[in-house]
């Protein structure tokens, strides 16, 4: 259909909407089964049995299979079947993780889908885009993605990006209008909205004509979705290492098959151990566990309300050393309360706080009364018509509960309003709204020409008190206007002084008749030659918990900044009362900004902790001069113009409540709650991932190095074989399996965060992790060797059980391994009992080994016998060495070095 020839009353009947009340729950059911949910297919994702035989493509696996094959061909039955039983099993693990991952991932992509503003059953609300039918009821302002075709009936300086579907770059200006044409191309059909395309300004209402599919951006199948895999930079990095360790590591294994050889070792059982030692060498599960240690990273911030976007953003948190954040609704509560008025030289004070329109007006200690006020009802009352929020009230037992819909400042005005009698309701069928001139940060106002009743009409602006008083000829004074002389610039400047060192916000209302036959189609004709009403000073307390997590971060070694549209001296004051500003810290203005060049303020920018009536471009040149001065910059924003510094940031941050979907799409994390506790609370996260993963890869590589040179230091001994094919894959199995998973889910180290941030092109080897791995590697091995050789030596006729013996201590020796990677320093400084996944893991694993010893049934398949009490002796001493001993040294040399602190 071409609906953009149709009159609004016209789409509004073929797609049986109701513009007034929007669509019933039960009618969008209906819709949803007819016309499907509103997203475009995407690539087809690989089914579960194309994931799991996934799992048999490695080359090493490949080989072992074939290997196997042989082995059964030439009568070794037994083993073959027990080899393809562990790689099964294998391929199984490997499966549970990647779908994991995926689950993980889909669930994040589902939590960070765009939402839109929708009325159902006579209410606004906010929906997931794919939840929205045809017929649904919209609004859209300043900064949302469209999310599906809609055509509009109201609009008010709409101007829609529409580049993505078009490739217009500049933004186009809509209108409600029928289009009489008959064939109108997409980049003129200006009355319509197209799914995909960024409301750049102003505000409309529509009613969705298409949806999924059957949208403009679907038939064309310009795909929006994020269909390809995300690799994170650590994720390559590994990568690279596990080829490196590839090759290393077939050297050594082929070098351990040779040396076997020439010593006499039958030919074939030294090729099945080489390939088994291989495959149980080589870390191919490297770059997949950073996905599972990602994912459950994702998680536990979900719950704590931070999504994460984009997975290389966990990494980048990690080494994030300051915090741009915005002061509104981030560092405070977001419920911004009107607490001072002044108009004509009268100050009146505003009683009551949050949402609830109670409260009381006084002047000088006495209750004022309204019909004896006109200059202080019409404060309030302007300062709700020059305003786009609203209020949803709930009846719940008690009493009523208000949330609200819009801007908090909006919020603010309409909430000090409703307290004086007036309502949102009440105030537009008394005076309708002709047009808007939306709020920018260029102009730092907003305005609205309203018409009353009896025709007569008015201009109604709100803004910046410095900014309005500039356009304002006269003030109310005792119900009439008086010009502004400089004794009255003073007093309005010396009010609007006195509220912001009470950390009160403030904006100034103005008014103005429009003459008969006067009109304004540019806000700069509207808001000239304005009288001003008054000020209103609002505040927004500051969060408790911002103040812990701002010092949390300082230990950390992060650098919290605010940033503000508010005066210089209400951010100074909130600054100081979040402890965010030290005594020699500076603070910088708007102006002084603009006058600097990025090199200039990155010479100073260092010592500035505060910047006051800054608009959102300045952001940008802020973490440009932090970016050049070597900070890992961590951005917050949730306005358009915010994008441009949340996308150069190293870590943007959008605002999830009051966010736009501009700054969604360009941050990597988005905060659910808008609450700067949940910044510091990802920050955390994002160490304890980077470091959950440090710990996998030192205990996997210890491991494997300990199993290499079990083989290896038997052959360059002239020893036989200490373990065979079938043992060293059980051991691959056991320990690199659910202890490996388990230290994914690890908790975070006591002081992570209080150590600095790391380096962005910091090694994975780093803090003497290289080391660590070598020589816990190095002494695994040792005493595997030294149990096996002291078992052979007292019973020479006895190899299996001397092989058994080997086999249990190189385990165990790696299960005590396992409790000691979880601290950067030794075992000693963490509850051993503080993970119970890996003490699950750990206690299933040793289950496991004491059944292949003792059972029957098992022991011809892994080639082990019953141990008695002196060999468990053995093993458990021998076992506990590397750990304990090394542990130990490590313990007092750092007591050592704290005493010389």
């Amino acid at each position: 259909m071409k609906w953009y020839n149709m009159k609004p009353e016209e789409v509004e009947y073929k797609t049986n909407s109701n513009v007034v009340k929007g669509l019933s729950s039960k009618n969008v059911k209906k819709r949803l089964g007819t016309y499907g949910q509103n997203k475009l297919k995407e690539a087809p994702k690989p089914s579960a049995l194309a994931t799991f035989l996934a799992q048999f493509k490695d080359f090493m696996v490949l080989v072992l299979l074939a290997a196997t094959l042989v082995s059964g061909l030439i009568g070794e039955v037994l083993d073959a079947i027990t080899i393809m039983i562990i790689v099964f099993i294998n391929a199984i693990l490997g499966f549970v993780q990647e779908r994991k991952a995926e689950k993980s991932l889909d669930a994040l992509k589902e939590l960070s889908a765009p939402q839109m503003h929708v009325l159902r059953n006579e209410e606004w609300s906010r929906v997931p885009s794919i939840d929205v039918v045809p017929g649904d009821v919209v609004k859209m302002t300043a900064g949302d993605r469209v999310g599906a075709d809609i055509r509009l009936f109201e609009v008010s300086g709409l101007r829609v990006d529409e580049a993505s579907l078009t490739g217009e770059s500049v933004p186009v200006h809509k209108q409600a209008m029928a289009i009489e044409k008959a064939d109108v191309a997409l980049g003129d059909q200006e009355n319509m909205a197209f799914m995909g395309t960024m409301i750049t300004q102003g505000s409309g209402m529509g009613v969705v004509v298409g949806t999924g599919m059957k949208t403009e951006m679907g038939k064309i199948a310009h795909l929006l979705q994020e269909t390809g895999h995300v690799v994170t930079p650590l994720q390559r990095r590994l990568e690279q290492l596990g080829k490196t360790l590839i090759l290393v590591a077939l050297l050594l294994t082929a070098l351990v098959v040779v040396i076997g050889v020439m010593q006499g070792h039958d030919l074939h059982t030294m090729f099945i151990s080489g390939v088994s030692l291989a495959v149980a060498a080589i870390p191919e599960g490297l770059p997949a566990i950073v996905t599972v240690a990602l994912a459950l990273g994702v998680q536990r911030m979900i719950k704590r309300k931070g999504i994460v976007r984009k997975l290389p953003a966990v990494e980048t948190l990690g080494c994030a050393s300051v915090i741009c954040s915005d002061k509104t609704g981030t560092l405070t509560q977001n419920k911004m309360t009107v607490k001072e008025l002044w108009t004509g030289g009268q100050t009146v004070h505003v009683g009551g706080s949050g949402f609830d329109p109670v409260g009381t007006f006084t002047h000088k200690q006495e209750l004022i009364q309204m019909e004896h006020q006109p200059n202080v009802s019409r404060l309030l009352s302007y300062g709700a018509l020059c305003n786009n929020a609203s209020f949803i009230e709930k009846e719940t037992k008690k009493r009523s509960t208000f949330t609200l819909d819009g801007d908090p400042t909006e919020g603010a005005l309409l909430m000090a309003a409703m307290k004086a009698g007036f309502s949102k309701e009440g105030l537009e069928d008394t005076y309708h709204r002709v047009i808007e001139f939306p709020f920018d940060s260029t102009r730092k106002m907003m305005t609205v020409i309203v018409k009353d009743r009896s025709g007569k009409s008015y201009i109604v602006t709100k803004g910046a008190p410095d900014i309005v008083l500039q356009r304002c000829r006269s003030l109310v004074v005792d119900g009439r206007a008086e010009s502004i002389s400089p004794k009255w610039q003073r007093e309005v400047n010396a009010v609007v002084e006195g509220m912001a060192e009470k950390a009160l916000r403030t904006l100034a209302i103005a008014y103005r008749p429009l003459l008969s036959g006067e009109s304004c189609a540019k806000a700069e004709e509207a808001e000239s030659n304005l009288t001003l009403i008054g000020v209103q000073g609002m505040i927004d307390p500051p969060r408790d918990e911002a103040r812990t997590a701002i010092q949390e971060c300082r230990e950390a070694g992060i650098k919290t900044v605010m940033i503000t549209g508010d005066h210089q001296i209400t951010a100074t004051a909130i600054a100081m009362d979040l402890n965010i500003l030290p005594p020699n810290g500076k603070i910088m203005d708007g102006k002084t900004l603009s006058t600097l060049s990025v090199e200039e303020l990155e010479d100073v920018v260092d010592d500035v902790y505060v910047y006051a009536r800054v608009s959102p471009e300045h952001k940008l040149k802020i973490v440009q001069a932090l970016q050049r001065k070597g900070h890992i910059v961590a951005m917050t924003g949730d306005g358009v113009n915010d994008a441009p510094a949340i996308k150069a940031a190293n870590i943007g941050i959008a605002m999830g409540v009051t966010g736009t979907d501009v700054a969604k799409e360009a941050s990597e994390l988005v905060l659910a709650d808008d609450n700067f506790l949940t910044i510091k609370e990802a920050i955390k996260e994002g160490r304890n991932i980077y470091e959950n993963i440090r710990k996998f890869i030192r205990y996997m590589l210890a491991s494997n190095v300990g199993e290499i040179l079990v083989m290896l230091f038997a052959m360059l001994l002239g020893m036989p074989l200490p373990l065979v094919a079938i043992q060293i894959l059980w051991i691959n199995l056991v320990t690199d399996g659910l202890p490996a998973i388990a230290l994914g889910m690890d908790q975070a180290e006591g002081d992570v965060m209080k150590r600095k941030p790391r380096k962005q092109n910091e090694g994975v080897f780093a803090r003497g992790l290289g080391w660590k791995i070598i020589s816990r590697g190095i002494m695994i091995g040792v005493v595997t060797i030294v149990a096996f050789a002291l078992t052979y030596e007292n019973n020479p006729e006895q190899l299996v059980l001397a092989q058994t013996v080997a086999f249990l201590t190189l385990v165990m020796a790696q299960l005590i391994h396992v409790f000691d990677c979880r601290s950067e320093y030794s075992i000693y400084h963490r509850n051993l009992f503080e993970n119970k996944y890996l003490v699950g893991a750990v206690l299933i694993s040793i289950a496991l080994m004491i059944a292949v010893i003792y059972m029957p049934q098992l022991q011809p398949v892994f080639h082990t016998v019953a141990l008695g009490f002196n060999e468990w002796l053995l093993v458990l001493g021998m076992a506990a060495i590397p750990t304990v001993v090394l542990g130990g040294f490590q313990l007092f040399k750092k007591q050592e070095r704290e005493i010389t602190e």
